[in-house]
């Protein structure tokens, strides 16, 4: 049985109280507002607690935990896949859960103030901060995080101003998927999917992920080739670097026969034909049964995702979310947890926990090297990222404008 985060939308509801949703809700406040002024779209900041905590209290009893599927499994969707249970005796702490299908749909949820713990990935954690929506972390409440490996601790993504907003959950890449059918030699760059020459090759049977964070992979690809547009970090983009990105990406439109965002879809387009390349997950290539479809992680580098555990402002139960947060770390909980899912774990001593020996090397779980040519997704704000103070730089609600227009 495929993990849950596999399967089609027509499961709409599991034993787990956990709705799955699939569809791409466009976030209204954010086409009309900047990261910066995020909070006059959720609740008053005087309900909101956002500095960490020095001590924690009694347990609730009770927590309610927003993440993708598949990050909280009670053997609801396979009797063998169950980290939830464990916790729940350990701690007295019951979990309710709802998943999400993209992290603009989460940040609308998360307003709601209905959840305690928030699994966020980079395009969503600073708007978390930024809106008030999440509430500093205390570390040293959390023991598992001394495990975390080193590079993922106090990044730009879940950090702001020396204070942490999270703990590292898992990671991966957004890598290059070619059916090698369709191509002499095996493909190095994302010119595959950028190349006006190469995609006339495969016309209509291309395929990108369907989010407005996509925006990064053309400037990534840009930041490469046109060094004249002077792009230092591709989440980092004045107006004329995002206009050149969204030109490049209205080019590559003509071309593409599906975007994606449901995993199962994409591995069915790989299966079938319909797909003959685009950017994928190292997890959709391993569900692929057929043999002629490979992946690489291009010569440019690549952007990729590495997931946040955060603490909602609005925690009815933050001292069952502490405990949530730590046991999720634990080598146990978090080789469990990743290796369902597909992605790196977040520390060496969980890879020693994985049941696939391999898992660890297969996802390049704590290469430093490896992820030295990865750009972890980040939320694009107007305070560029990369450094500059002469310009301003466009945020997540003007990238949310351009994919609109991309689309269109």
């Amino acid at each position: 049985m495929l993990p849950p985060h596999l399967q089609t939308n027509e499961k709409a509801e599991n034993p787990m109280k956990n709705t799955l949703r699939r569809g791409r809700v466009a976030a209204a406040c954010l086409t009309l507002l900047s990261v910066s002024v995020l909070s006059a779209c959720g609740s008053s900041d005087d309900d909101k607690k956002t500095e960490a905590v020095e001590k924690l209290g009694k347990t609730e009893g009770k927590v309610s935990i927003l993440a993708w599927p598949g990050y909280v499994e009670d053997g609801s969707n396979d009797p063998a896949v169950d980290w939830v249970s464990a916790f729940e005796k350990d701690t007295g702490c019951e979990v309710t859960s709802k998943s999400y299908g993209t992290s603009d749909e989460a940040f609308n949820l998360a307003k709601s103030g209905e959840y305690d713990v928030i699994a966020a990935s980079g395009d969503l954690s600073l708007r978390l901060v930024a809106s008030k929506e999440a509430q500093a972390i205390n570390t040293d409440l959390v023991p598992n995080y001394a495990n975390v490996y080193d590079f993922l601790k106090n990044t730009e993504w879940n950090t702001v101003d020396g204070k942490n907003y999270g703990v590292p959950h898992g990671y991966g890449a957004n890598l290059l998927m070619f059916n090698k059918k369709n191509f002499a030699e095996a493909p190095t760059s994302w010119s595959a999917v950028f190349d006006k020459a190469q995609l006339e090759k495969n016309k209509g049977k291309v395929t990108a992920y369907d989010s407005p964070i996509y925006i990064a992979d053309a400037a990534l690809y840009l930041m490469k080739t046109q060094p004249e547009l002077k792009i230092e970090n591709p989440y980092a983009l004045d107006q004329d670097q995002l206009d050149a990105a969204v030109a490049l990406l209205k080019e590559q439109r003509k071309y593409v026969g599906e975007y994606w965002s449901d995993y199962l879809k994409e591995i069915q387009a790989f299966e079938t034909g319909d797909s003959v390349v685009g950017t994928t997950w190292q997890v959709i290539k391993n569900n692929i049964k057929n043999k002629d479809v490979d992946v690489t992680l291009p010569t440019e580098g690549a952007t990729a995702w590495n997931d946040t555990w955060m603490l909602s402002s609005q925690a009815k139960n933050p001292n069952c979310a502490y405990k949530w947060m730590d046991y999720i770390l634990s080598p146990e909980a978090n080789a469990q947890a990743t290796e369902y899912f597909g992605e790196a774990p977040n520390s060496p001593e969980a890879c020693t926990k994985t049941a696939d020996p391999k898992h660890c090397d297969t996802f390049h779980a704590g290469d430093q090297e490896y992820a030295k040519q990865l750009w972890f997704w980040r939320t694009p704000v107007k305070d560029c990222l990369d450094g500059r103070t002469d310009v301003e730089c466009t945020d997540y609600a003007q990238w949310t404008e351009a994919w609109t227009e991309i689309k269109g």
